[in-house]
C-alpha cells in the first residue's frame, strides 16, 4: 500500500527542521509525541488506547524511561497482541547516531533477547533499525551486529509497503510478522535467552556444589542440594527485584566485597522482614506452614565463588535485562535445571548428574507458553467468565505435577486479569480502593494485598520434587511483584502494615500425587528403608488440603503430567493395580494422573492437560478409554507428530474434560500445522464432533460423524485382513548381529568362489526402505541363512562345529571372526552360528506380498524371486495380486490412517495389531460382475509391476515421464475399481481423497 499522507507530512516536517530536531536540546519525549506515536498509528496501532482496552490487552504499553545505573529500566514501547508481547521499540532522540553508536543497539538487544522476543526496533525517526533479537548480545558488538533492516527517514515513503507488511497491526494479526521472524531465524540461527541463562545457572550450581561440599563436609547430599538451590533462588530473586525497581539497584553488587556470604545473609534477613516469603524464612513464626531454614545460615561459601556469580549479573558485563525476563521464561529455565541433581562421591566431592527418570525420558520437555495459555483459557477462563470477584473467590485451581509452575503461573495471571478487568470497569472505583490503585500515569493496578489474596485463595500445586516446589513458589512470588516498584510497595506496606509477599507453604506442597499414605501400611511396604519412603513421598490429600477437600475438591485441575515409562514404575505397579481403575501392566504414569485428577475435581469441575496421545490407540490405554466414557470430554486437540516440544517428538494432545455426565459427543481437532499464534482460531475453525457411540473399543479414531460412518461401512464391507490371510502376516528376520549375517555382493561372490556350496546358505536380502509400491530396489545385500536346528538336522552324529566348518568352510571362516559377539546374542539358535528359531523361514521362498513397517502410506509389492527381508518389513506369503491392489489403494490408506497414529514427518508405522483390522472385500467369483472387477484389478496390478520394472530400466527423461504418466493413470483406475468394489458414493470418495 502507498504511504499515507501523515507519513509524507512527518517526513517533510522532519526534513524542514532537521537541524533543530538533531540538536541535543530536542528531547526524546518530544520525539515520541511528535513523530514516533503518529508513525506507528499509521501502522494501525492504538498508541493512546483510545479504544479503552483493559491494561493487559492494550495494543501498546508505554514505559517511563527510569535510569538505573548505566542502563534503563525498560524499553519505551512494548507492542502486544491479545496480551502477548510481539516486539519492543526503543526510541532515542535524533542527536543519537544509531548507525554508529553501539550502546543503543546493545541496550535494545538486551531488552528483546531477555524478554524472548524475535525482533525489535531501534529508532530516532531519522533512522529506523530492526534487530534480530534471538542471539546473545555482547557488549563489544558493533551497531550493525544482528541488524536485519536499516532505513532513514528519506526511505519511509518509498519503503512503506515493506514496513507495513511486517510491523503493521494488520500484518501481526495475519501472522506475517511471525513468518518474517521465522525466516530470519532460519537464516541466522539463534541462542535463546532461556538456553543461555540455563547454562549460566548450571555453571553456578557446579561451582556452588563443589565449594559448599568442600567447605561443609558434614552436609548430607539432600542438604547440599537444598543449600545450592536456595542460594541460586535467592540471588535470582533479589537481582530481579533490583532491575524491577523493587530493591535499590546494586545492593547485591555491594555485598560482593570481602566476606560475601556474611553480607548476603544480612540481605536475606532483611528480605525476610520485608517479604515474608518462604524463600527467606529463618526463625520460627506462628502460623507459618513450613519449618525455618537452619541450614544455609550455618554453612560456609568462599567469597571468590559468590563474587564471580554476582558480578556477572550486572550491566554491561551481563547480557540479561532482568526487568523484562518474565516468570514464564524463568520457568522454562528452571524446568530444564530441575532435570539434574547433585550427587556426592565417596570423598564428599560434588557431582551434577541427570536424574535417571529424565535420562530415560530423553530430557525435560517444557510446556510452551501458547499451550499453557490455551489450556488456561479453556478451563480457568471459561470458569471465570461473567463472575464477580466474590464468585471467583470460590475457584480452587490445582496442578498435581506442577514442575516449575508454568500452568499455575498461567492460571494466576488469568485470575489477576479477570479481577483487574472487573474492578476497572466499575463505575464507582472508590468502592475498591483496597483492591486497586492508580499510578502517576493514570494506569490501574491491583494492590499487592489483593494479588496476595487471590494467590493464597485460589492457586494450589503439588510435586514430588522438593526443588520443583520451591521453584514454583519463586515463579509465583515474582509474579506478585510484577509491575511493582520500591515506592509503590513501601506505600502499600505502610498502609496495610504487612509484609509484601505471601507464604505459599500451605498452597504449594511436596508429595506424590498418585500414592496415598496407605502405601506404607500395605504388606511389604512396612519394611521400606527411609530413603525409599522419602522417594515414594506418599501424600494425603484430605490432610494437606482439608478445606478444599471438605468442599468437594478442586474446580480446575491443569497441567502436563510427567511422562514416565512403565518400566520405571517398579514396586508402585502393585499399588496402582489395587487403587486405579485405569490400571494396565504396561501403562505409563500419565494414565494414573488422569484418573487421580478427575477424582480430585468437584462435580462439574474442569480438567485440562497436554499429554501423549498414545492412550487413544495403545493396548494399555483400553481401561482409560473405557473409564473416560463416564465423563464429559469437552475437546481433544491431537497434534500428531508436530514438534510441540523442542528436540522431541512426543505425539501430544490437549484434552479438556468436565467432571459431569457425558454428552453424546465431544469436539476434536486433528492439527496439521503448528501455528502457535493461531491455535485458538484453528481449533475453532477446524473442529468437528466425535460421537461417543462411534468410539471403537480397540482404539479411538478422532473423526467426524461422516468419516465415522464411512469407516464403519468399510469395516462391514469385508473381512479383516488377518482373517483373509489366515493370520499369515509375518515380520522379517532378526539376526541379532547384522554385521556377521548380512553381507554385501562382493563378500557373497568371494564366499562362493572359495566354496560354491556357500550359495546354498546365501539369500537375497531386503531392508524396509528397499521395498516401494510395486517395485523392489535391490541393493546387493544378502543374508547368511542358517536356521536354528539346521546344524543338528544335518551333522549326523559329528561334532557340530567340525561338521559345519568342513561342509561350509568359507562361511564358517567368515562367521568365526564374529564368534564372541554371536555367542552374546540372547536370540541365537541352538549354536552361535545359527539364527533364532522362526516357524516361517520357508514362507520367504514362496510368491508373496512385501511392505516396509514405516512409510508415508502403504507401499506393498509382489515378490516371486525368494527375497528375504529384515524385521523392518513384513511379508504376507500369498501370490494374491487382487489383495496387493487393495492394499496399495487410497481407500486402505484412509482406513489405516484413521485407526493408528502417525509418527514424525507424517509417517505411519505398520503394526500387525492394526494391519489385521484392514477390511478386505471378498468377491464372489461366480458372479460375472464381481469376477470382472477382480480380474481387472489383477490385470492392472500386473501392468503396474511391469511398468515399474520398465521405469527402473529407462534412461531417457522423456521415456521416464511417459511411463510415470501410465503409472498414474493405472493407479487412478485401481482406486476407482476399489471404490466400486466397496460401494462408495461420490461424497464418500471425496472424504477418502481429502477433497
Amino acid at each position: 500500500m502507498p504511504a499515507p499522507e501523515i507519513i509524507k507530512e512527518l517526513v517533510e516536517r522532519f526534513e524542514r527542521n532537521l537541524k533543530a530536531y538533531k540538536s541535543p536540546a530536542y528531547k526524546e519525549d518530544q520525539l515520541r509525541q511528535e513523530f514516533i506515536n503518529p508513525f506507528f498509528e499509521a501502522l494501525g496501532w492504538d498508541m493512546e488506547n483510545r479504544s479503552g482496552a483493559a491494561p493487559q490487552y492494550r495494543d501498546v504499553v508505554h514505559e517511563d524511561s527510569i535510569k538505573v545505573a548505566k542502563g534503563t529500566k525498560a524499553p519505551d514501547y512494548a507492542f502486544t497482541l491479545a496480551g502477548r508481547k510481539m516486539f519492543f521499540v526503543e526510541a532515542k532522540k535524533p542527536a543519537v547516531n544509531i548507525n554508529k553508536d553501539s550502546e543503543p543497539a546493545y541496550q535494545l538487544r538486551r531488552y528483546a533477547w531477555s524478554a524472548g522476543l524475535p525482533l525489535s526496533i531501534l529508532t530516532n525517526f531519522a533512522e529506523f533499525a530492526v534487530y534480530e533479537a534471538r542471539k546473545k548480545p555482547k557488549k563489544d558488538d558493533k551497531p550493525s551486529t544482528e541488524r536485519i533492516m536499516y532505513l532513514t527517514y528519506k526511505d519511509y515513503v518509498e519503503k512503506w509497503d515493506e514496513i507495513y507488511a511486517i510491523f503493521s497491526k494488520e500484518a501481526v494479526l495475519k501472522g506475517e510478522f511471525d513468518r518474517f521472524a521465522e525466516e530470519s531465524r532460519n537464516k541466522r540461527g539463534t541462542t535463546p535467552v532461556d538456553e543461555e541463562f540455563l547454562k549460566e545457572i548450571e555453571g553456578w550450581r557446579v561451582e556452588l556444589a563443589r565449594n559448599i561440599a568442600l567447605r561443609n563436609p558434614n552436609l548430607s547430599v539432600k542438604e547440599l542440594n537444598y543449600a545450592v538451590q536456595r542460594t541460586i533462588d535467592r540471588i535470582i530473586f533479589l537481582r530481579m527485584c533490583e532491575d524491577r525497581g523493587v530493591e535499590r539497584y546494586g545492593r547485591l553488587l555491594e555485598a560482593a566485597e570481602e566476606d560475601v556470604y556474611a553480607a548476603l545473609l544480612k540481605l536475606y534477613q532483611e528480605a525476610d522482614e520485608k517479604y515474608n516469603s518462604g524463600l527467606f524464612h529463618f526463625k520460627p513464626e506462628k502460623g507459618r506452614a513450613t519449618e525455618p531454614d537452619d541450614i544455609t545460615p550455618n554453612i560456609k561459601i568462599d567469597s571468590k565463588v559468590l563474587k564471580r556469580i554476582i558480578k556477572g549479573l550486572y550491566y554491561p558485563e551481563s547480557p540479561y535485562e532482568f526487568s523484562v525476563i518474565s516468570p514464564e521464561i524463568l520457568g522454562q529455565v528452571y524446568e530444564q535445571f530441575l532435570g539434574k541433581v547433585i550427587r556426592l562421591t565417596k570423598g564428599h566431592r560434588a557431582k551434577v548428574e541427570e536424574k535417571p527418570e529424565v535420562k530415560k525420558a530423553g530430557g525435560v520437555y517444557y510446556t510452551p507458553q501458547y499451550i499453557v495459555n490455551y489450556i488456561v483459557e479453556n478451563t480457568v477462563g471459561k470458569l471465570c467468565k461473567g463472575k464477580t470477584p466474590k464468585e471467583m473467590e470460590k475457584i480452587k485451581i490445582l496442578d498435581s505435577a506442577c514442575g516449575s509452575g508454568s500452568f499455575l503461573l498461567g492460571a494466576y495471571t488469568r485470575l489477576l486479569e479477570e479481577h483487574l478487568r472487573y474492578y476497572t470497569s466499575a463505575k464507582n472505583k472508590k468502592r475498591y480502593r483496597d483492591r486497586i490503585y492508580q499510578d502517576k500515569n493514570g494506569e490501574w493496578h491491583l494492590t499487592i494485598r489483593e494479588k496476595k489474596r487471590i494467590l493464597l485463595n485460589s492457586i494450589y500445586g503439588v510435586d514430588i520434587d522438593e526443588q520443583a516446589v520451591e521453584v514454583t513458589k519463586l515463579s509465583l512470588l515474582l509474579k506478585v511483584l510484577e509491575g511493582e516498584n520500591k515506592d509503590a510497595l513501601e506505600r502499600q506496606q505502610k498502609l496495610w502494615r504487612e509484609r509484601a509477599l505471601p507464604d505459599l507453604g500451605n498452597n504449594i506442597k511436596c508429595g506424590n500425587s498418585l500414592v496415598g499414605t496407605d502405601y506404607y501400611a500395605s504388606g511389604v511396604q512396612m519394611t521400606l528403608f527411609d530413603e525409599e519412603r522419602e522417594r515414594i513421598n506418599a501424600f494425603d490429600w484430605e490432610k494437606e488440603f482439608p478445606e478444599v477437600m471438605k468442599n468437594g475438591g478442586f474446580d480446575v485441575i491443569i497441567g502436563n503430567p510427567p511422562y514416565v515409562r512403565q518400566e520405571m514404575l517398579g514396586k508402585l505397579k502393585n499399588y496402582f493395580k489395587e487403587h486405579y481403575e485405569v490400571y494396565h501392566g504396561t501403562a505409563d504414569l500419565y494414565v494414573y494422573f488422569i484418573e487421580r485428577s478427575m477424582k480430585l475435581l468437584k462435580p462439574n469441575g474442569i480438567y485440562g492437560i497436554i499429554v501423549a496421545n498414545k492412550w487413544m490407540r495403545a493396548n494399555y490405554g483400553k481401561p482409560l478409554r473405557e473409564w473416560l466414557k463416564k465423563w464429559q470430554i469437552v475437546e481433544i486437540l491431537d497434534f500428531g507428530d508436530l514438534p510441540v516440544f523442542k528436540k522431541a517428538t512426543t505425539y501430544p494432545c490437549i484434552m479438556i474434560v468436565k467432571a459431569s455426565k457425558p454428552r453424546k459427543y465431544f469436539w476434536a481437532v486433528n492439527l496439521k500445522t503448528l501455528e502457535p499464534a493461531r491455535l485458538k482460531e484453528i481449533a475453532r475453525k477446524e473442529r468437528f464432533k466425535v460421537y461417543y457411540s462411534n468410539l471403537d473399543d480397540s482404539g479411538w479414531a478422532l473423526v467426524s460423524q461422516e468419516e465415522a460412518k464411512l469407516l464403519e461401512k468399510l469395516k462391514n464391507a469385508g473381512i479383516p485382513l488377518g482373517e483373509y490371510v489366515q493370520g499369515k502376516i509375518y515380520y522379517g528376520i532378526k539376526t541379532g548381529l547384522n554385521e556377521a549375517f548380512v553381507i554385501d555382493g562382493e563378500t557373497r561372490d568371494r564366499l562362493i568362489r572359495e566354496d560354491p556350496k556357500s550359495a546354498e546358505l546365501i539369500k537375497p536380502f531386503l531392508v524396509g526402505k528397499d521395498i516401494k509400491r510395486y517395485r523392489i530396489e535391490f541393493r546387493d545385500r544378502y543374508l547368511i541363512l542358517i536356521p536354528s536346528g539346521w546344524t543338528n538336522e544335518h551333522k549326523k552324529g559329528r561334532s557340530a562345529w567340525e561338521w559345519f566348518s568342513s561342509e561350509y568352510p568359507a562361511i564358517a571362516k567368515h562367521l568365526a571372526q564374529f564368534e564372541e559377539k554371536a555367542k552374546k546374542r540372547w536370540d541365537k539358535g541352538e549354536y552361535w552360528w545359527e539364527l533364532r528359531p522362526c516357524d516361517y523361514y520357508e514362507e520367504f521362498e514362496k510368491p508373496k506380498i512385501m511392505f516396509p513397517d514405516i512409510a508415508l502410506r502403504m507401499q506393498a509389492t509382489y515378490d516371486d524371486k525368494a527375497f528375504y527381508c529384515v524385521n523392518t518389513a513384513y511379508i504376507i506369503p500369498v501370490g494374491d495380486k487382487y489383495l496387493l491392489g487393495i492394499l496399495n489403494s487410497k481407500m486402505v490408506h484412509f482406513y489405516y490412517a484413521n485407526i493408528t497414529s502417525t509418527i514424525r514427518g507424517g509417517y505411519m508405522r505398520f503394526i500387525r495389531q492394526y494391519l489385521e483390522m484392514i477390511p478386505i472385500r471378498v468377491l464372489d467369483l461366480s458372479k460375472p460382475e464381481e469376477r470382472r472387477m477382480h480380474d481387472e484389478i489383477v490385470n492392472y496390478v500386473g501392468r503396474m509391476l511391469e511398468l515399474h520394472r520398465e521405469l527402473g530400466e529407462a534412461r531417457l527423461p522423456g521415456e521416464k515421464e511417459r511411463i510415470k504418466r501410465q503409472i498414474d493413470g493405472i493407479d487412478r483406475a485401481i482406486d476407482s475399481l476399489v471404490y466400486r468394489i466397496y460401494g462408495l458414493t461420490d461424497e464418500e470418495i471425496r472424504i477418502v481423497e481429502g477433497r
